[in-house]
């Protein structure tokens, strides 16, 4: 990944195209934001998921990875504080590593 690729995806949601005219976040839902990685800095929407859904955390498909098409995990960190309340980014995973 370039400086280029790193710029286009800061503040762009996981999943979003990256050629839509507003990749950003949406001011109703709720994101966890990825840190370290190939995804570093992506919002991924967890709008509904449940708590115990993002304590196990999560294996994300990406050309990014070690292993392009492979998957990034990312996980909570324990301890690490997740407010219970309304829209925007409300915790945050960190990479764990990747598998082909």
């Amino acid at each position: 990944m370039n400086a280029d690729d790193e710029q286009l995806m800061r503040g762009r949601v996981y999943g979003r195209d990256h050629d839509d005219p507003d990749p950003g976040p949406l001011p109703h839902a709720r994101y966890a934001v990825l840190v370290g990685g190939p995804l570093d800095g992506l919002l991924l929407d967890i709008t509904g998921w449940r708590p115990e859904e993002i304590d196990d955390g999560i294996a994300l498909p990406t050309e990014l990875s070690r292993w392009p098409g492979g998957r990034a995990f990312y996980d909570p960190r324990p301890g690490e504080p997740r407010p219970a309340g309304g829209p925007g980014v409300v915790c945050r995973l960190h990479y764990s590593g990747d598998t082909p």
